[in-house]
């Protein structure tokens, strides 16, 4: 499509997003429903790659506040974004989106080595590539694993897909006054504190002049009114 306003994309998903009301574990369902919304956006011709948390297997800082190391902690999370990256795949390939994961924790028996050029590749071949793994380093989230990833593969924008329209001055859910941005700065989301993403993530972006869009992936076609120019979300830029 011509009138694309991005071509290359990374959407961070929580792990979350792969659960249904706010249950634990894996959903099938979940699943289907985020790669459909995949689906739409990669038959526009967009090039999308994916980073996944693991909250809905794994939460690190319980396992610290009962005396976890942390390192052990970090590293059974990322172990859980792998699992959540296969799950992915699979509801993806079900629905005929060609689909290949890559893992930054070596596990050649299930996904492909984090490799950067090799991930251009399969997103140059038509491919979606989920990154699994986190960074492979402990004390590192999966979003800062994002920022990371999407400035190495040259995406235009980082996608951060929530369960709310956009960035709010406070929680909408607790908050029915809150006011939604529809635009910021990376140094204003820093210094207002907004939990958008964390701050080493919010201040790689702002570094490299990457953009963060926050929309609610569970709008149904949000995603590609998006990709498309329409105002959706907010835009956090330098």
């Amino acid at each position: 499509m011509d009138n694309l306003k991005y071509r290359r994309v990374l959407l961070k998903l929580s792990g979350e997003a792969m659960a249904l009301n706010g249950k634990m574990g894996i959903n099938p369902q979940a699943a289907r429903w985020i790669a459909e919304r995949v689906r739409e956006v990669y038959q526009m011709g967009v090039g999308v790659a994916i980073v996944i948390g693991a909250g809905n297997l794994w939460r690190g800082r319980d396992g610290i506040e009962l005396g976890m190391d942390r390192t052990t902690a970090d590293y059974m999370g990322m172990l859980a974004t792998v699992m959540n990256a296969l799950a992915l795949m699979d509801a993806l390939e079900s629905i005929d989106v060609v689909t290949r994961v890559q893992s930054a924790i070596e596990m050649r028996a299930v996904a492909e080595p984090y490799i950067r050029r090799r991930a251009i590749r399969h997103l140059e071949k038509g491919r979606v590539v989920i990154f699994g793994g986190g960074t492979g380093n402990p004390y590192f989230s999966t979003d800062t694993a994002a920022a990371l990833r999407a400035m190495e593969i040259d995406a235009d924008v980082l996608i951060k897909a929530t369960k709310v329209d956009g960035v709010y001055d406070c929680d909408p859910h607790q908050n029915p006054g809150a006011t939604m941005f529809d635009e910021l700065t990376h140094l204003e989301t820093l210094n207002r504190r907004l939990e958008v993403m964390d701050s080493t993530a919010i201040s790689l972006c702002m570094e490299n002049k990457l953009p963060i869009l926050v929309l609610n992936l569970w709008d149904e076609h949000a995603l590609r009114r998006a990709l498309l120019g329409e105002k959706i979300g907010t835009l956090v830029y330098s």
